[in-house]
């Protein structure tokens, strides 16, 4: 429950007595009380046979955790709007286990915090989500222990949890436990070999039926990669291949009707994705909501946004000039895309900080390590991965310290990912060729050492139904709509 354990320690923490007392109007125990439903509607976890849901409910509370901790910001009066969108499940009251696991619907939910503090916020996401604030009737602030003496995630206590809930919680409002119904999930997940015996023949079957329409997609990517000199083509969501071909077929006709404007997309990587713009990496976000004549205005503005992408390289330059060769990267996202002008506009801010306080960093001293600019961070920090997460507003002097201390363990953690990068391409290639299958990929929420496990541990069974699939580790079992079988990268033996 690693998003909802987060959450709570966030509002946790904001009613400490360091907040101001605007913050303080919910005590931590309240706060968590009144969101405890939300998290239960739309945690990931139970949207494992929806991939597409679980990701944007993922990205959506990463976002809203940045939202709450910019409200304890010391002296913070306002933060930017948000915009959030949520698949929400519908509840049943009397439903059997399997349908206690697994929601047997759920409706989409989009909303915008502009709220200034916890109380507030909290309100607004349970109605924004039509949730009972019933329960937050009569609720007292109370005063909580010093952050100090309250235990705190880290490397010795990952998971902490504020709060144990009595069951007579569930019975009061209704709701159902979440760590219930995970285990009865766990209960009723079956092994791998069992399970691919009831699902390899629909498999087989949805996969030959869907070899011309993957045909007809590499076929119709090839000719507008080449008509128009693009990139890439690409896709953000996890679309079946109708619905890819479709996008294609779109973009063709559209070409067909206005090839003046089309053109301007020479040279650029095209990505299909939830909003049409240009992204912080520079590729052309199409929205696939959007009509063709938004498409075509996108299309005609292409050279306003090269200027503003030329702009963002310059200001990486200087960032990097002042701060000793780090490198600022941008890194793809699952869920809402950064556009172009959010990145320039953070970029900039960054950069006229930088500039009012001289830094005294050697010209090298950070060449080879990368950071990503943030704007709903409070502080910095270093990723699993390697590369620092800076906030667009840290104070210079405080990130240099941090910079400084920290550029040997992120030079480790590069190396580590390396490591494992390389030993993980090895191994998929193995598992590819031994058990003949006819591909081998995983989510991207993924990681490496979950993936290269899982890898040994298939090459060790060799499960003989899996001969000629196509085959995605994720967090869940699932025959997806082209054929593709998704398995748990812990699956069981």
């Amino acid at each position: 429950m690693y998003y909802s354990v987060l959450c709570w320690n966030k509002l946790k923490e904001f009613c400490s007595p360091m907040c101001p007392l605007g913050l303080r109007a919910l005590s931590g125990a309240d706060a968590i009380n009144a969101l405890r439903p939300f998290y239960f509607a739309v945690h990931p976890d139970f949207f494992g046979q929806h991939p597409r849901e679980r990701e944007v409910n993922e990205n959506s509370l990463k976002r809203l955790n940045g939202y709450l901790e910019n409200l304890q910001k010391p002296g913070t009066r306002s933060v930017q709007p948000t915009k959030l969108t949520f698949y929400v499940r519908e509840i049943k009251e009397k439903e059997d286990i399997q349908k206690d696991v697994f929601p047997p619907g759920f409706r989409s939910v989009s909303f915008t915090l502009q709220t200034k503090d916890v109380l507030t916020t909290v309100m607004d996401v349970l109605k924004s989500c039509s949730l009972s604030t019933e329960h937050m009737k009569g609720l007292k602030a109370s005063s909580e222990s010093p952050k100090s003496q309250q235990p705190v995630a880290g490397h010795g206590n990952p998971f902490y949890r504020p709060i144990k809930w009595d069951k007579s919680y569930y019975s009061f409002t209704g709701f159902r436990d979440p760590e219930q119904e995970l285990k009865q999930a766990k209960k009723v997940e079956p092994t791998l070999s069992l399970w691919l015996r009831n699902h390899e023949k629909e498999a087989t079957k949805k996969q030959n039926a869907s070899v011309p329409r993957r045909e007809e997609l590499k076929r119709l990517k090839k000719e507008l990669c080449q008509k128009f000199a693009l990139e890439d083509i690409r896709w953000q969501r996890s679309w079946g291949v109708t619905h890819r071909c479709c996008q294609l077929q779109s973009l063709s006709r559209l070409s067909q009707q206005n090839p003046e404007a089309v053109l301007n997309l020479r040279g650029h990587t095209i990505i299909f994705t939830d909003q049409s713009g240009m992204n912080a990496s520079g590729h052309v976000m199409l929205g696939t909501m959007d009509v063709h004549h938004q498409w075509t205005k996108l299309f005609v503005s292409l050279p306003s946004y090269r200027s503003l992408l030329q702009q963002t390289e310059w200001l990486k330059e200087r960032i990097s000039h002042v701060l000793g060769g780090i490198q600022v990267i941008n890194v793809e996202r699952l869920g809402p895309v950064q556009p172009i002008e959010e990145h320039c506009s953070i970029l900039n801010t960054f950069h006229k900080r930088l500039l009012a306080r001289r830094l005294a960093l050697h010209p090298r001293s950070l060449q080879g390590l990368a950071m990503t600019l943030e704007n709903d961070r409070s502080s910095p920090s270093l990723h699993e991965m390697g590369h620092f997460v800076i906030p667009a507003t840290c104070e210079p002097s405080r990130l240099q310290t941090f910079l400084q201390s920290m550029a040997w363990e992120a030079r480790q953690r590069i190396k580590h990912r390396n490591q494992l990068q390389k030993e993980e391409e090895e191994v998929l290639l193995h598992c590819l060729e031994a058990l003949a299958l006819r591909n081998l990929s995983k989510e991207p929420s993924v990681r490496h050492n979950q993936m290269i496990p899982c890898c040994r541990r298939l090459l060790e069974e060799r499960f003989p139904l899996m001969e000629g699939l196509r085959v995605e580790v994720s967090h869940f079992y699932s025959v997806m709509q082209d054929g593709d079988l998704c398995i748990p990268w812990d699956w069981q033996g």
